[in-house]
């Protein structure tokens, strides 16, 4: 066990490098600058399915609105036959007759349709398994839809059945508790049941269902309740009762089968559920299990992404570029006097934290450094009001436990010490967000990260919204992270640990993250492997995993940021390195194109044929050009 100085002693000790960074100057802003020039958005192309889409995402929202029992028989039955419906109405479309953007989106839409129907069908298998645990489901789901539907509601009936599902619930319950000791053994009394089997993932889920159908069954509940006395005098009592024992059931099965500890569902007790209590959830704490979709799955979730490799070939991308970044990683900790000891190295550059209180100043300065430093290149556009309307928030304590680093867009969201944090978790945040770290993702999140993607987004082609992607914005935000680093953004050896800690960080994610849902390593197997192979603190490592698998991000969201950088950095080598475009054309073209897979982007850029059918397979790893060693200033261009 190693032993750490008091957090106190650290602070004091630790050198501060804010000052490194140069100040930013006041924004200056000029109103005329910040209109925009109007001619070329009155000759900007359209697509000729734009409003085609647009009409689809209204009504899709409309229907999500309407059938809001997330699960439920009709909202399942009707959210299939909507998809389906309107596959066939699209490809009732003369596509031949469609320019090419409305083609591009012609793919897209079907595309997104198909994917629809995939994790539908992946939904159905998910919920034969945990149906053995939640045989009530169902029908409490189907008073919300009966409401919905606008039919009277019968409270005697509502009560019944109300009475019948807590037994059933209690009988349910009573099979993963074990017997009362001492308990007199009747010998006429039937064998007891014994509990449905199931692994920890399915009863994690069933709990998860659970807090769902708790929500829901609250909503139907409180419609009603006071509004119609006759409800309130027959339901009351068997509301409270089936609330009650809907709460207990998860409790059971978070702790007797998911293995969660009492004291942290204890401690976790009103985050979860929508009812009164409601909430036993494991919430940020406790272990991390998750919900792997297997092989089937991901071969779906690629297609989607119009991705034309196995897991496997994409896990052995990442450790190709996993081991060009540690090759650097090792140059820099020579530079820094520790030999090929990196892992010293990251030390050393994770003590230059700043003070608390002084975090929110370093992060506007590298946030204006970024942006000075792409006004001197002319890479991309960055318009006046893009500089001026980002804002800065702090994250919480609670949701730094999930987010251990920034997150960013309209609002750069800054994860740093609070006063109630434990000396343990104030130093593993202080270390984890250092200068140096934040260098490099500063402008990720910012200009022309993040931010610049949804400011575009909300004034180029915002019918694209609907086909949003982590390897479109997160693999751009990375890209930019390799672009910079390529073009001499990193001048001292600190900042290059900084810089290429993110990139391992991201080449890990690829390999835990694929594995994981391949049912080839364990949360726990990739918490020490960040801490193994990218120097993570373990705090950190836990939030990260924990990110990863809670249900709040897409299975291939965290490949998505290296993989979808490698196909822009191969995209770029395709039209910009060939002399086809500029830097700054092809830049502007990504971000005002909309979000999309950026094998279509390719496409729409390139002119290459589009067919009803789709667009041809792109290899990207086979064109990638080789990744760039370090040279002081010498990429500049």
């Amino acid at each position: 066990m190693i032993l750490r100085p008091s957090l106190a002693l650290l602070l004091l000790a630790a050198p501060l490098v804010a000052q490194d960074v140069p100040k930013a100057a006041p924004l200056r802003i000029d109103p005329l600058a910040s209109a925009p020039r109007l001619a070329p958005l009155v000759a900007r192309p359209e697509s000729d399915l734009a409003p085609v889409v647009e009409r689809f995402a209204a009504d899709q929202q409309s229907l999500t609105r309407r059938y809001d029992a997330t699960d439920s028989p009709a909202q399942r039955k009707r959210m299939r036959a909507f998809a389906t419906a309107w596959r066939t109405r699209l490809h009732e479309i003369d596509f031949d007759h469609l320019n090419q953007e409305g083609r591009a989106d012609y793919v897209l839409l079907d595309n997104y349709l198909k994917h629809n129907l995939a994790v539908l069908d992946r939904d159905d298998r998910k919920r034969a398994e945990t149906a053995p645990l939640l045989p009530f489901a169902d029908r409490l789901l189907a008073l919300q839809d009966t409401r919905r539907d606008l039919i009277a509601v019968d409270p005697p009936a509502a009560a019944r059945a109300l009475a019948q599902v807590v037994r059933q619930v209690d009988s349910m319950r009573t099979l993963f508790e074990p017997a009362a000791r001492g308990a007199a053994v009747d010998s006429s009394a039937r064998p007891r049941a014994s509990a449905p089997h199931v692994s920890r993932t399915v009863a994690n889920r069933a709990a998860e269902n659970l807090d769902q159908v708790r929500g829901i069954l609250g909503n139907w509940y409180r419609y009603y309740d006071g509004y119609d006395p006759q409800f309130t005098w027959w339901v009351k009592s068997p509301y409270a009762r089936v609330d009650s024992a809907l709460n207990r059931y998860a409790r059971t099965l978070r702790e007797r089968v998911v293995g969660i500890p009492p004291a942290i569902l204890a401690a976790n007790t009103g985050r979860a559920g929508g009812g009164p209590g409601a909430g036993a959830g494991p919430a940020n704490d406790g272990p991390i299990i998750g919900d792997p979709i297997g092989a089937e799955g991901l071969k779906d979730d690629l297609e989607h992404e119009m991705i034309p490799y196995t897991p496997q070939e994409l896990i052995a991308i990442a450790e190709r570029e996993y081991a060009f970044s540690l090759s650097e990683m090792k140059k820099a900790a020579r530079d820094l006097g520790f030999g090929d000891d990196w892992k010293a190295a990251m030390e050393k550059v994770k003590d230059t934290y700043v003070e608390p209180g002084q975090q929110p100043q370093m992060i506007r300065d590298l946030a204006r450094q970024a942006e000075a430093y792409f006004d001197a290149h002319d890479w991309v556009t960055i318009p006046p009001l893009a500089r001026e309307d980002w804002r800065m928030e702090m994250l919480s304590p609670e949701r730094q436990k999930v987010s251990p680093f920034f997150l960013g867009g309209e609002s750069i969201l800054v994860s740093y010490p609070t006063a109630e944090m434990t000396d343990e978790d104030k130093l593993m945040s202080l270390r984890g967000n250092n200068p140096h770290f934040s260098h490099a993702t500063v402008f990720h999140e910012l200009n022309p990260g993040h931010h610049l993607q949804g400011f575009m987004q909300a004034r180029y082609n915002q019918h694209r919204r609907l086909f949003g992607t982590p390897f479109w914005n997160e693999g751009q935000s990375l890209y930019w992270e390799m672009f910079l680093w390529d073009h001499g953004f990193h001048s001292s050896a600190e900042d290059r640990v900084g810089a290429l800690f993110w990139r391992m960080h991201r080449s890990a994610r690829i390999i835990f993250s694929l594995n994981f849902h391949l049912g080839k390593m364990t949360p726990d197997q990739a918490i020490q492997f960040l801490v193994d192979t990218v120097g993570f603190e373990r705090a950190n490592a836990e939030g990260e995993v924990r990110r990863s698998f809670n249900g709040s991000y897409s299975p291939l969201y965290q490949a998505g940021y290296m993989l979808g950088g490698l196909e822009l950095r191969a995209l770029h080598h395709e039209l910009v390195d060939s002399g086809k475009m500029t830097e700054r054309d092809f830049h502007d073209a990504v971000l005002q194109g909309g979000a999309m897979p950026i094998a279509m982007v390719r496409v729409r850029l390139e002119k290459l044929p589009i067919t009803r059918d789709g667009i041809a397979p792109w290899r990207f790893a086979e064109q990638l050009p080789p990744p760039l060693p370090w040279r002081s200033g010498a990429m500049l261009r």
